[in-house]
């Protein structure tokens, strides 16, 4: 029995091409709630970046955020894992040097570095995240826990530095961008602590993703769904493969599965 749901938001809960959740999702997310199913977010997307989910907030019972460097429910923190300092430095230290350009993520706030028009056509244009202020400075966030720093730079780029930065992982879901977090993050990692929290078992949980930033937490669910506009990778691991987030997945796998 089902009893807790976990969501991606982008190319999962929000559809790439709308930028909006299917009405079936909605219907479906209602049904589910009303049978007394927690529902839970798990993002890339740090808090003050999730501004797309207007229609089903008043459903959410927790949020895994910053690929679950940043996990919890109302105002209890479940679990926080921030990048090492020295970590943050050294991969700072090396954006500025070749005028990279990222996203820094402290704990209440964000700042991006070595502005560059592909931030704002990704984030802004295709992500629809119109929280971005360019007007908080570096300086200020760095004085902070990092959770989460999101440089925009190619695969290569990244091999060349992720062996200086040994506490950290890399979760790619745009070939574009990667989000680097402490290496103890993971949704997957925060899915577990959110079980134990609420007293679940992991087999009374289900998993949507489509990215493979995702891949950790269809593992490590019960039932872990891969959306049909997933990635080959994540399909692959996926216990069941659904319709796309255009095409009703997530109604389609809850019945599936007699969720609802």
């Amino acid at each position: 029995m089902i009893k807790a749901l976990f969501f991606d938001i982008d190319g999962t809960l929000v559809s790439f091409n709308t930028h909006k959740i299917a009405q079936s999702t909605i219907d479906g997310l209602n049904i589910a709630k009303e049978r007394g199913i927690k529902i839970f977010i798990s993002t890339g997307r740090p808090l003050s970046f999730i501004n797309n989910l207007g229609d089903i907030e008043h459903l959410i019972d927790g949020y895994i955020t910053t690929n679950g460097s940043y996990n919890f429910m109302g105002k209890s923190v479940i679990s926080m894992h921030s990048i090492p300092k020295e970590e943050v430095f050294t991969l700072v230290n090396y954006l500025n040097k070749h005028e990279y350009p990222a996203i820094l993520v402290g704990t209440d706030t964000t700042a991006v570095i070595n502005h560059k028009p592909i931030v704002d056509r990704l984030f802004i244009d295709s992500f629809k995240v119109t929280t971005i202020d360019y007007s908080i400075k570096a300086e200020t966030v760095l004085q902070k826990d990092i959770l989460q720093i999101t440089p925009f730079i190619t695969q290569e780029q990244q091999d060349i530095i992720m062996p200086d930065i040994p506490h950290c992982s890399g979760e790619r879901w745009h070939p574009e961008f990667i989000d680097i977090v402490n290496k103890h993050a993971s949704k997957g990692k925060a899915l577990s602590d959110i079980v134990a929290y609420n007293d679940l078992l992991i087999s009374e949980t289900m998993a949507f993703g489509d990215g493979g930033n995702d891949i950790s937490i269809l593992l490590k669910s019960g039932i872990g769904v891969a959306m049909g506009n997933a990635n080959d990778d994540v399909k692959a691991i996926a216990n069941y493969v659904t319709s796309s987030a255009d095409d009703d997945g997530i109604y389609k796998a809850l019945k599936h599965f007699e969720v609802i």
